[in-house]
């Protein structure tokens, strides 16, 4: 069994190949393919942290789609002076899959 952990969109993630996961957007090549920066290589009972070592590995991402996380209110409030503010956000994410590590 081969996993990774990669860093993608600010956070750690745990990956296999085939696995569907949502970061932060992220702009793919002219094929639609990312490269994930790895932390971590579990390849059976081998474990990998060495910088060195992991320089080496490619953990590739096909991008399926771009989409918008859901939508957040915000609401500010101040008692007795009348102020009252109403701000929305919403993430601009990606779906990747990841379709190998070597």
């Amino acid at each position: 069994m081969v996993y990774a952990i990669v860093r993608a969109g600010g956070r750690q993630e745990k990956v296999e190949v085939g696995t569907v996961l949502v970061v932060d957007r992220i702009a793919g090549d002219d094929n639609g393919n990312v490269e994930l920066a790895p932390v971590l290589l579990v390849d059976g009972d081998k474990v990998t942290t060495d910088v060195d070592a992991l320089a080496k590995v490619k953990v590739t991402a096909e991008v399926v789609t771009d989409l918008r996380g859901p939508k957040i209110r915000i609401q500010h409030y101040r008692n007795k002076t009348g102020y009252k503010r109403r701000m929305g956000h919403r993430s601009e994410l990606t779906r990747l899959k990841v379709t190998e590590i070597k």
